[in-house]
C-alpha cells in the first residue's frame, strides 16, 4: 500500500512578524503539512522562523528545507536543533544539505571545500547530532525520541548513501548543480536520470528495518488549459529543451487541475515519492491539488 501523501511549502521570504505569522496560518488553512524554511544569506533565518511559525499554527510541522552543514558547528546545531524542537513542542524536522553555493560561504567568510570535504562534514554533523541528541546527558533536550526527524537533500552518489544510512527522509531534488558555478546553478535532470537516482538511493537502502519517506522538491506548479505558454518564460534559462521535454520534467508539475493531480499521483506511482514540496511562489496554486488529493 502506498505511503500517504504530505505536503510542504517552502517559505522563501523574510517579513515582519505579523505578516509572517499570517503567512504561516494562510499555508496551514491550504492543507500544507509541513511549513519549512531553506537555509541562504538574504533569506530568513531558519530557526526563529520556525518557532514563529509553530506559534502561529496548530496542526503542521515545521522544518529547514535544507539546512547547509557547511555554515553549522555540529555541537552548536544540536544546541539550536534541541531548542526549537522544545519550542516547537516536538513539531521539528531537520533537513540538511552540504549547500552548493560557494558565493555564500565567501561572503560568510567560510570555507566551501571540495565536495568530498563537503559531505564528509555532512557526515560527521550527522553522527554528532546523533550521539548529543540521543545523550540524556545533553542540555538542553528535544521533544521528540528517539531524535528528531531527519531529512537529507541528495542527488550524487556519495550523499544518496549517506541519505539511505542516516535519513528518515530522502528528499531529491531533480536538478544538479552545474560545474564552476559560483552562484549554485542547477540543471534539471529528465525523468530517466531520476528513475537511475531512485534506484540507486533503494539499493543503498536495501538493509534497512523501516523505509524512508521519500521527497521530491517542485519547481514550478501552474494550473492552467495552456500548458506551453506557462513554461515559455523558463525556455531562456533552460535552451537545450524544448517545451514538451520541460513539461516532462519530474520537478514540474503543470496543466489542468486534473492533470497535475494525477501528475502528483505519478511521481509516487513511479518513484515512491509520496512527500512533495513546492516553493512559496506556488502555495497558493498548488492548494486546489491538495484539497484533491486529500485522505490518499
Amino acid at each position: 500500500m502506498p505511503r500517504p501523501f504530505r505536503f510542504g511549502v517552502n517559505l522563501l521570504e523574510p517579513a515582519p512578524a505579523d505578516e509572517w505569522r499570517a503567512k504561516c496560518r494562510r499555508a496551514e488553512e491550504l492543507g500544507y503539512d509541513v511549513i519549512l524554511v531553506p537555509d541562504h544569506l538574504g533569506w530568513p533565518a531558519p530557526f526563529p522562523a520556525l518557532v514563529a511559525a509553530a506559534e502561529a499554527t496548530e496542526r503542521p510541522r515545521v522544518g529547514t528545507f535544507v539546512l547547509n552543514a557547511g555554515f553549522w558547528n555540529p555541537t552548536l546545531l544540536a544546541r539550536e536543533v534541541a531548542t526549537t524542537d522544545a519550542l516547537t513542542g516536538g513539531r521539528l524536522e531537520l533537513g540538511l544539505g552540504t549547500g552548493y553555493v560557494p558565493a555564500e560561504h565567501d561572503k560568510a567568510g567560510l570555507p566551501y571545500g571540495s565536495a568530498k570535504e563537503r559531505v564528509d562534514h555532512l557526515r560527521r554533523t550527522v553522527e554528532e547530532l546523533d550521539r548529543l541528541l540521543g545523550s540524556d546527558e545533553h542540555r538542553p533536550q528535544p521533544v521528540q525520541k528517539p531524535r528528531v526527524p531527519v531529512l537529507i537533500g541528495a542527488n550524487g552518489d556519495r550523499m544518496l548513501k549517506l541519505t539511505a544510512e542516516h535519513a528518515d527522509i530522502a528528499a531529491f531534488t531533480g536538478a544538479r548543480s552545474v560545474p564552476g558555478s559560483a552562484t549554485g546553478q542547477l540543471v534539471p535532470i529528465a525523468a530517466e536520470e531520476l528513475d537511475e537516482r531512485v534506484a540507486l538511493y533503494q539499493e543503498f537502502a536495501a538493509g534497512r528495518e523501516e523505509p524512508a519517506e521519500l521527497n521530491l522538491l517542485i519547481q514550478m506548479v501552474a494550473v492552467t488549459d495552456d500548458p506551453e505558454s506557462a513554461v515559455r518564460p523558463l525556455l531562456g534559462r533552460l535552451p537545450d529543451l524544448t517545451a514538451d521535454q520541460a513539461l516532462a520534467l519530474p520537478i514540474m508539475l503543470v496543466g489542468t487541475l486534473e492533470q497535475v493531480v494525477e501528475q502528483v499521483r505519478g511521481r509516487r506511482e513511479r518513484y515512491g515519492f509520496s512527500y512533495l514540496t513546492v516553493l512559496e511562489p506556488y502555495m497558493e496554486a498548488f492548494a486546489p491539488v491538495i484539497e484533491a488529493l486529500r485522505g490518499e
